[in-house]
């Protein structure tokens, strides 16, 4: 099936940045994205009253099937601004991510189930093994399991004895491992901001 294209299904965790829930297919369809969503929630054991559901604008996203999965979840649907580019900060990350990957294919896949199971070794490593920089390196597992509190105070003992036994490597402070608390989509001025 040569000049193909397979599509990529993503759910995101914004707060941990883990990749919750994952499906490629030949299509693109509400069906499909409403049916990821649904299997994702359950597995995640997701209170769903009240959550918000970010996405772009695409058809998949804003079709009839999906939008009435959401009201059946009880969940918010919120959509990209159009003609603002960076509007979807964390999966647009995640796909850069992805696509420099030093394993990212230079071929196409060659079937579906080759692209799936690309996927997965990609999702395993994201998930389990990427220390990301924008949860101050631990990785979205542990962040979202609740590993990073402990993580990180570990790390800023060491980064305070370090400083005490070589203050003269040290020209300002160590480096803050407080854990970051809220996360928001596009606040006031349009973009993601921490908050302790």
């Amino acid at each position: 099936m040569r000049g193909t294209f397979w599509y990529l299904y993503a759910i995101i965790d914004v707060w941990s940045r883990k990749l919750v829930g994952w499906a490629v297919h030949l299509v693109q369809s509400d069906e499909l994205a409403a049916q990821l969503v649904d299997e994702t929630c359950q597995r995640e054991g997701i209170v769903r009253a009240g959550l918000v559901l970010h996405a772009d604008n695409g058809a998949a996203m804003k079709g009839k099937t999906m939008l009435a999965k959401l009201e059946q979840l009880g969940m918010v649907p919120s959509f990209s601004r159009p003609r603002v580019s960076d509007d979807n900060p964390y999966p647009e990350a995640l796909f850069r991510t992805l696509k420099y990957r030093p394993a990212y294919p230079d071929r196409p896949f060659l079937t579906l189930n080759d692209a799936r199971h690309w996927v997965a070794s990609f999702v395993a490593w994201y998930n389990n093994d990427h220390q990301h920089s924008g949860i101050l390196f631990v990785t979205p597992s542990e962040r979202h399991d609740g590993r990073e509190t402990a993580i990180l105070a570990h790390r800023d003992r060491v980064y305070r004895r370090a400083a005490q036994r070589n203050p003269e490597r040290w020209s300002r402070r160590t480096r803050n491992w407080t854990p970051i608390g809220a996360v928001r989509l596009n606040p006031e001025h349009g973009t993601a901001e921490r908050v302790n």
